[in-house]
């Protein structure tokens, strides 16, 4: 799977952050969990990213729902005004490893990057 630069979803994942969330769902022994991200306030910049893994059943007629290959990423609108077009990458490094998220929107970001400002 193969991501362009230009957005054609409003949330990209890299392939590495796609397979990683395939193995973290897989070990969840739920196949049916999609990945619900968002924004919400607090954080070293003013807003952080949030998501976690949820059921479908919790997909609001309003969410946003991008879908890889089978694997769904929702978002609410609110949150998408925030953070449509950033990628979501993942790196096992050692040092700085994790999630880290890329977004075209945020004017500022912290050192730990898992918050921004707007």
């Amino acid at each position: 799977m193969t991501q362009t630069t230009t957005p054609t979803r409003g949330i990209l994942l890299s392939d590495a952050a796609y397979g990683h969330l395939i193995k973290l769902r897989d070990s969840q022994g739920n196949q049916e969990l999609c990945l619900r991200v968002g924004v919400r306030g607090g954080g070293c910049s003013g807003m952080s990213y949030t998501m976690d893994f949820e059921t479908r059943a919790n997909i609001r007629d309003d969410d946003e729902v991008f879908d890889y290959d089978g694997f769904s990423v929702v978002c609410d609108p609110k949150s998408l005004l925030y953070i449509y077009g950033m990628m979501l990458d993942y790196s096992d490094a050692l040092i700085g490893g994790g999630f880290q998220f890329t977004n075209p929107n945020a004017a500022q970001t912290c050192g730990c990057g898992k918050s921004f400002a707007v």
